[in-house]
Protein backbone atom coordinates (compact mmCIF):
# COMPACT_ATOMS: atom_id res chain seq x y z
CA UNK A 1 0.00 0.00 0.00
CA UNK A 2 1.10 3.51 -0.72
CA UNK A 3 -0.53 6.67 0.58
CA UNK A 4 0.74 9.98 -0.71
CA UNK A 5 0.48 13.28 1.16
CA UNK A 6 2.56 16.39 0.52
CA UNK A 7 4.82 17.55 3.33
CA UNK A 8 6.87 20.73 2.89
CA UNK A 9 10.43 20.86 4.18
CA UNK A 10 13.13 23.54 3.82
CA UNK A 11 16.22 21.49 3.00
CA UNK A 12 18.80 20.53 0.41
CA UNK A 13 16.58 18.15 -1.55
CA UNK A 14 19.43 16.13 -3.06
CA UNK A 15 20.93 15.53 0.39
CA UNK A 16 17.58 14.55 1.93
CA UNK A 17 17.08 12.12 -0.97
CA UNK A 18 20.55 10.70 -0.24
CA UNK A 19 19.68 10.14 3.44
CA UNK A 20 16.44 8.38 2.53
CA UNK A 21 18.15 6.36 -0.20
CA UNK A 22 20.90 5.17 2.17
CA UNK A 23 18.47 4.20 4.93
CA UNK A 24 15.91 2.52 2.66
CA UNK A 25 18.63 0.66 0.72
CA UNK A 26 19.96 -0.76 4.00
CA UNK A 27 16.46 -1.80 5.06
CA UNK A 28 16.06 -3.72 1.80
CA UNK A 29 19.61 -5.10 1.69
CA UNK A 30 19.62 -6.48 5.23
CA UNK A 31 16.06 -7.74 5.26
CA UNK A 32 15.09 -11.39 5.30
CA UNK A 33 13.64 -13.06 2.19
CA UNK A 34 10.01 -11.97 1.85
CA UNK A 35 10.64 -9.43 4.62
CA UNK A 36 8.79 -6.15 4.91
CA UNK A 37 10.00 -2.54 4.82
CA UNK A 38 7.68 0.10 6.25
CA UNK A 39 8.09 3.85 5.87
CA UNK A 40 6.08 6.11 8.17
CA UNK A 41 5.98 9.90 8.28
CA UNK A 42 4.56 12.25 10.88
CA UNK A 43 4.07 15.92 10.22
CA UNK A 44 4.84 17.66 13.54
CA UNK A 45 4.82 21.41 14.25
CA UNK A 46 8.59 21.96 14.03
CA UNK A 47 9.81 18.85 12.24
CA UNK A 48 9.02 15.91 10.01
CA UNK A 49 9.54 12.48 11.56
CA UNK A 50 10.40 9.65 9.18
CA UNK A 51 10.70 6.04 10.33
CA UNK A 52 12.03 3.25 8.14
CA UNK A 53 11.49 -0.21 9.64
CA UNK A 54 12.42 -3.62 8.35
CA UNK A 55 11.88 -7.21 9.44
CA UNK A 56 15.47 -8.09 8.72
CA UNK A 57 18.53 -9.52 10.38
CA UNK A 58 18.89 -6.78 12.98
CA UNK A 59 22.06 -5.47 14.58
CA UNK A 60 23.81 -7.04 17.58
CA UNK A 61 23.86 -4.91 20.74
CA UNK A 62 27.67 -4.77 20.74
CA UNK A 63 27.64 -3.04 17.32
CA UNK A 64 24.98 -0.42 18.07
CA UNK A 65 27.45 2.17 19.42
CA UNK A 66 29.51 2.12 16.22
CA UNK A 67 26.81 1.80 13.57
CA UNK A 68 27.17 5.42 12.37
CA UNK A 69 30.99 5.27 12.09
CA UNK A 70 32.57 5.55 8.66
CA UNK A 71 33.50 2.18 7.11
CA UNK A 72 32.05 0.24 10.04
CA UNK A 73 30.51 -3.05 8.97
CA UNK A 74 28.52 -5.20 11.38
CA UNK A 75 29.36 -8.47 9.65
CA UNK A 76 32.60 -8.36 7.67
CA UNK A 77 31.95 -11.78 6.10
CA UNK A 78 28.58 -10.67 4.78
CA UNK A 79 30.00 -7.44 3.29
CA UNK A 80 31.42 -9.27 0.28
CA UNK A 81 28.01 -10.73 -0.59
CA UNK A 82 25.88 -7.66 0.20
CA UNK A 83 28.22 -5.03 -1.22
CA UNK A 84 28.54 -1.49 0.03
CA UNK A 85 31.28 0.53 1.65
CA UNK A 86 30.09 0.99 5.21
CA UNK A 87 29.53 4.69 4.54
CA UNK A 88 25.75 4.88 4.08
CA UNK A 89 24.69 5.49 7.68
CA UNK A 90 27.73 7.67 8.43
CA UNK A 91 26.85 9.92 5.48
CA UNK A 92 23.18 9.94 6.50
CA UNK A 93 24.13 11.09 10.01
CA UNK A 94 26.40 13.84 8.69
CA UNK A 95 23.68 15.15 6.38
CA UNK A 96 21.11 15.06 9.17
CA UNK A 97 23.45 17.03 11.43
CA UNK A 98 24.05 19.61 8.67
CA UNK A 99 20.27 20.08 8.55
CA UNK A 100 20.10 20.35 12.36
CA UNK A 101 18.21 17.08 12.33
CA UNK A 102 18.60 13.82 14.19
CA UNK A 103 18.92 10.19 13.22
CA UNK A 104 19.10 7.10 15.40
CA UNK A 105 18.15 3.49 15.24
CA UNK A 106 16.79 0.69 17.32
CA UNK A 107 17.29 -2.92 16.46
CA UNK A 108 16.60 -6.42 17.68
CA UNK A 109 18.81 -9.20 16.37
CA UNK A 110 16.93 -11.46 13.92
CA UNK A 111 13.79 -9.32 14.18
CA UNK A 112 14.59 -6.07 12.43
CA UNK A 113 15.69 -2.47 12.63
CA UNK A 114 13.96 0.90 12.76
CA UNK A 115 15.77 4.07 11.73
CA UNK A 116 14.13 7.26 12.95
CA UNK A 117 14.93 10.63 11.42
CA UNK A 118 13.80 14.10 12.49
CA UNK A 119 14.00 16.74 9.75
CA UNK A 120 13.44 20.33 11.02
CA UNK A 121 10.93 22.10 8.79
CA UNK A 122 13.02 25.28 8.71
CA UNK A 123 16.79 25.57 8.43
CA UNK A 124 18.21 27.62 11.27
CA UNK A 125 20.19 30.71 10.29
Amino acid sequence: RFHSKKIMLEADSSRVKQVLHNVITNAIKYNKPKGKVTIETKNQDQYIEVKVSDTGIGIPDEDMGRIFERFYRVDKARSSTKGGTGLGLAIAKEIMELHNGEIWLTSTLNQGTTVTMYFPKKLSS
